[in-house]
């Protein structure tokens, strides 16, 4: 099993060769990108995904490793039902390599009042066809072994899974590979090349591909080269520090959350740990820009949030990243190849004592490694999957706001078939880009 996270230190194995022309160019190689390569390639398109550092190697190699159904807002989770769906039959293929495994997610409450919010969603989460169940105190205990957190209760859902990020990302990649899509790590997309008022095509750093359609899937900075083209995505970035430990006795199978850590088992016998809210959020242009818009989530998630007053250098919203450069010279994506935060100490300490107070018995865990990744967010905490109106054969598919593993082989499938002008199976409305210009009401998802 190759280290985690993925970085720039880790080789590159995907080396294209780059066409001079192509159907679709997808911009970005986390799981969205990946997914919508291979999706795109079985509709017999000529795709070609262009990365600038490694696949995988920022936020979908970093991520908690959750394939969940549970506390999905529900516009995305008819989405997330059929990118299950997608997991079961992709872990057929791949083995247990992809370390697809279904034992359930647990959210576990510590008040009333939390136990109240799950039951309000677990009953409109019925309709979808999921079937989520509420625990009992006695319940919780009997399936989370020696835990010393007197919690109220928790939600369930069995039917949920994990996977391990690092390895399955690569591995889905080579599967869009072996399918017809060309794939091209340490190329970095400067700019569109756009002709007639439409996109004709991408300038790389490594030369041009002529093309009609263009997929933004950057992640953490798609906004950053959305507004270089006059596109404005009211995209933030936060850091999600993670850690994993070294090998424990088992005491749940699958993947737990309260407001104080998450964890899950991973197949190497330890566990991968976050907290369950804390993040940290970088003041930068775009945090100025995009202040009232994210007034209502900053509301409901303001004291788990740690402001500091600028990003480290050449991050997407720091202060002194350029927002111009010419398509011939060099780019903020070249600067910085893999955005590689440093994981917040205070987390990591706060989350390993936590771990410690709900399992006495295991103690203070021994750390393998932490890391952390840039979480790409909107202000309600859903995506934006859309055609840009004002920019024809632009496609946008980013700020999936920390969701993005679990469902990415469902949204591959869907933003495909967007991109080859099908039906997409599923009402898109709740992620068009305009809602946030159209008078729409900014409605955050679930907290849960």
């Amino acid at each position: 099993m190759m280290a985690f996270p993925i970085s720039e230190a880790t080789p590159v194995r995907f080396v294209g060769p780059l066409p001079d022309a192509c159907d679709v160019v997808v911009i970005g190689g986390g799981v969205i990108g990946v997914m919508t390569a291979w999706n795109l390639a079985e509709r017999g398109l000529r795709v070609t995904l262009c990365e600038k550092g490694r696949i995988a190697g920022e936020q979908s190699s970093r991520n908690w490793g959750w394939i969940r159904q549970q506390g999905r807002d529900f516009g995305e989770l008819p989405i997330m039902v059929e990118s299950l769906r997608h997991w079961k039959s992709l872990s057929q293929e791949f083995g247990e390599a992809l370390g697809f495994r279904q034992e359930g997610v647990m959210y576990l409450a510590r008040t009333d009042a939390e136990m109240a919010g799950f039951e309000a969603w677990r009953a409109e989460a019925r309709t979808y066809g999921v079937e989520p169940e509420m625990q009992s105190a006695g319940q919780v205990a009997a399936q989370i072994e020696g835990a010393a957190t007197p919690w109220k209760g928790g939600l369930f859902t069995a039917s949920d899974a994990r996977a391990e990020p690092w390895v399955a990302v690569p591995l889905l990649a080579q599967g869009a590979q072996a399918r017809g899509a060309v794939i091209v790590e340490n190329c970095a997309v400067r700019a569109l090349d756009i002709a007639g008022g439409r996109v004709a095509g991408v300038i790389t750093e490594q030369g041009r591909i002529a093309c009609d359609q263009v997929v933004l899937a950057g992640g953490a900075w798609s906004a950053l080269f959305a507004r270089a083209h006059g596109v404005a995505i009211p995209q933030l970035a936060v850091r999600a520090t993670v850690m994993a430990t070294e090998p424990l006795p088992q005491v749940f199978a699958g993947n737990a959350a309260d407001d104080a850590f998450a964890f899950r088992r991973r197949a190497d016998g330890g566990y991968t740990l976050a907290p369950g809210a804390a993040h940290d959020f970088f003041i930068g242009p775009d945090a100025f820009r995009n202040f009232g818009l994210y007034l209502p989530v900053l509301k409901k998630d303001f004291r788990s949030t740690r402001f500091h007053p600028k990003a480290p250098a050449h991050y997407p919203d720091a202060w002194g990243t350029p927002r111009r450069w010419a398509p011939d010279s060099i780019s903020p994506f070249e600067r910085m190849r893999v955005l590689n935060p440093d994981p917040s100490a205070r987390i990591v300490a706060d989350v390993r004592q936590s771990f410690a107070a709900c399992f006495p018995h295991l103690g203070v865990p021994k750390l393998k490694a932490a890391w952390a990744g840039m979480i790409d967010t909107m202000p309600d905490v859903v995506p934006v999957v859309d055609r840009v109106a004002a920019l024809p054969g632009l496609v946008l598919a980013t700020g999936m706001s920390g969701h993005g593993f679990g469902i990415g082989p469902g949204f591959g499938r869907v933003i495909a078939d967007l991109v080859a002008g099908n039906d997409t199976g599923h009402d898109l409305h709740r992620f068009r880009l305009s809602r946030f210009t159209d008078g729409s009401k900014i409605a955050p998802g679930p907290s849960l």
